[in-house]
């Protein structure tokens, strides 16, 4: 099964036959209002638009209300625009601004143009909103709504100073004399695209008014973008969470060699209503992004997997599971009706199988004994054994050895390192004493690994001080594998390779010339995101190839949850960037933080001896 073509269903994994989604009266209604909300911003922006036939039936259409001032119909095919993509995803809220907006539309309609064609076709898209108001009942994201309402306050009061600036940075040409009041009333009316009490010669007005006009529409564009916009959750994991994941993982943890990796605390967790098995889970971009099997027992899988569907369901989230097994694929696929896609390979060695000997093993043999003769030597201890002082080290190496601005990982990896929770964590390190040692002393280089049940390490991480000798990551691994039966380590689990079976089978004699087009596109691709590198640096230590799923609702899904696997991978941030001299800040501050960690450790170890 290892050998299927990315892209296409795995056999077993077969796609489940499904009936009308219930979700098709939110899209047509979303996409109506997308659609007179696109004719309502062409009605602003374009003055053709408003001569021309398009305009003659647009301005029957809710919201199309033109005749008012073209600031009015951008602000309204706006608000429809992105009134669209909420009711599309079921959203309560949206379903509420709409049934709110519809009659006032009507009303608009009727008693601005008389138009009674107008005002029925807005009530006309009112009647589906109102009989099918059960399916618009997707919970809104806490976080936004009082993010919205901060927004509105301060860009509210801003647009109001700023348009009595407006108003009043024309005095030659105001006439006569208008009180404050009559400005405050302007600035009010015109931020809602309404003609205020002020009057100007000239075309003066015009100005004023599209001024005030874009300043409404910038307040009501930021506060419905933050009402609506998916949720992205801060770290959910809470004591009892994690304490109930780390009693399953203790009894069926060596099942799965992600399950330690479900205890990362930025994630959230559901539980089934039995407490035997658990789905942990990210929320990125709208999409409800599991990882992994789910925890604990396989038979309570069907409660965790239908409480996640759940969940997924109440905030209209779109599930997607990354990297599942074989098995935990077919359970998803059994019990929910989505499909699955064979994403990679995990790269397993069976330590009784190792060995340096033989021709296959010849690279990797030369390659640690040319870096052991150049005075590099290797620790492989479990975290609980490290002292204060070193593990401290270590953290702060692993920290600044990063090489990126965000910390990478998210189904393979546990964002953390030397927690007194995870004693069991595996660490090797690379050590060379140099005539001038660095901040870190002798250490050149780190991998973590995390428990696989009681008898496996899944690699965690890989760190290496940029100036050591190449072949860091291969003398530890080595190191590791080495030296697991001392640690009654069985099984060691390192980097995941995605679409391996595509770069394996693309490039052997009689490869076709769709999957040799496909290895190109990986090839090409792997200069950002090492995709052939992975697979080659995995394949050096000769593992057995364990098949990886992605699980998905439908086929169009796949961009979004790829992106959003991407963000929580840490490949893509969206965020700001920081200026330059705010992060020459960050980094003195962490160089000072570092500081006075290492004299605190010091301190002790001078009051303990």
């Amino acid at each position: 099964m290892s050998g299927g073509v990315p892209g296409r269903p795995v056999s077993g994994l077969r796609r489940v036959l499904r009936g009308p989604r219930p979700e098709s009266v939110p899209l047509l209604v979303g996409r109506a209002c997308a659609l007179v909300g696109l004719l309502d911003v062409a009605a602003g922006v374009f003055p053709r638009f408003r001569n021309s036939r398009m305009h003659t039936l647009a301005e029957v259409l809710p919201g199309a209300l033109g005749p008012f001032a073209a600031a009015l119909s951008l602000s309204a095919g706006v608000l429809l625009l992105l009134l669209a993509h909420g009711l599309k995803r079921g959203k309560r809220r949206a379903w509420r601004a709409a049934v709110a907006l519809l009659p006032a539309g009507a009303v608009a309609q009727f008693a601005y143009r008389h138009s009674l064609l107008g005002a029925l076709l807005s009530l006309a898209l009112l009647v589906p909103l109102l009989r099918h108001r059960d399916q618009f009942a997707a919970l809104p994201d806490p976080r936004s709504r009082w993010r919205a309402l901060a927004n509105f306050v301060l860009m509210g009061a801003g647009s109001l100073g700023l348009g009595l600036v407006i108003v009043s940075a024309h005095p030659g040409r105001l006439v006569g004399d208008p009180s404050l009041a009559d400005r405050i009333a302007h600035v009010l009316y015109g931020l809602f695209g309404f003609e205020g009490p002020v009057a100007y010669r000239d075309n003066t007005s015009w100005t004023v008014a599209f001024s005030l006009g874009a300043l409404g529409l910038l307040t009501a564009v930021t506060t419905i973008y933050l009402a609506f916009r998916p949720e992205h959750p801060a770290a959910r994991l809470t004591e009892d969470d994690e304490h109930r994941l780390r009693a399953l993982l203790a009894k069926h943890g060596g099942r799965d060699s992600l399950g330690h990796f479900a205890l990362r605390r930025d994630k959230a967790v559901v539980f089934s209503p039995s407490g035997k098995a658990a789905v942990t889970y990210r929320v990125v971009s709208g999409v409800m992004l599991a990882s992994g099997d789910p925890i604990g027992d396989v038979e309570a899988w069907p409660g965790a997997i239908e409480r996640f569907m759940d969940e997924a369901k109440a905030h209209s989230w779109t599930p997607a599971v990354m990297g599942c097994s074989e098995t935990g694929g077919e359970v998803w696929t059994r019990e929910t009706g989505l499909d699955a896609l064979e994403l990679g390979d995990e790269a397993v060695v069976d330590v009784a199988d190792f060995s340096l000997a033989g021709r296959a093993m010849r690279n990797v043999r030369q390659m640690v004994k040319r870096i052991e003769r150049a005075g590099y030597e290797t620790r492989v201890r479990r975290v609980r054994d490290l002292g204060e002082a070193e593990l401290e080290r270590v953290r702060r190496a692993a920290e600044d050895w990063r090489g990126t601005d965000t910390e990478r990982g998210f189904s393979m990896a546990l964002g953390r390192i030397g927690d007194p929770a995870d004693g069991d964590c595996l660490i090797a390190t690379a050590h060379k004493a140099d005539p001038e040692p660095g901040p870190y002393g002798d250490l050149k280089a780190i991998l973590h690994f995390v428990p696989w049940g009681t008898d496996g390490v899944s690699l965690d991480l890989m760190r290496r001080d940029r100036s050591a000798d190449p072949g860091m990551n291969e003398l530890l691994i080595v190191a590791a594998l080495q030296a697991a039966p001392s640690l009654s380590v069985a099984r060691v689990s390192l980097n995941f390779a995605m679409f391996r079976a595509a770069l394996a089978r693309g490039e052997k004699i009689g490869a076709g010339p769709v999957l040799r087009v496909w290895r190109g596109l990986l090839v090409f691709l792997s200069r950002w995101f090492q995709i052939e590198s992975l697979y080659k640096f995995n394949a050096k230590f000769q593992p057995r190839w364990e098949p990886r799923f992605v699980v998905y609702r439908a086929s169009g899904d796949l961009p979004r949850i790829g992106f959003a696997a991407m963000q929580a991978e840490g490949f893509v941030d969206l965020a700001l960037p920081l200026p330059h001299f705010l992060r020459r800040r960050t980094s003195a501050a962490r160089a000072c933080a570092h500081a006075v960690a290492e004299r605190t450790v010091a301190e002790r170890d001078v009051r303990a001896a």
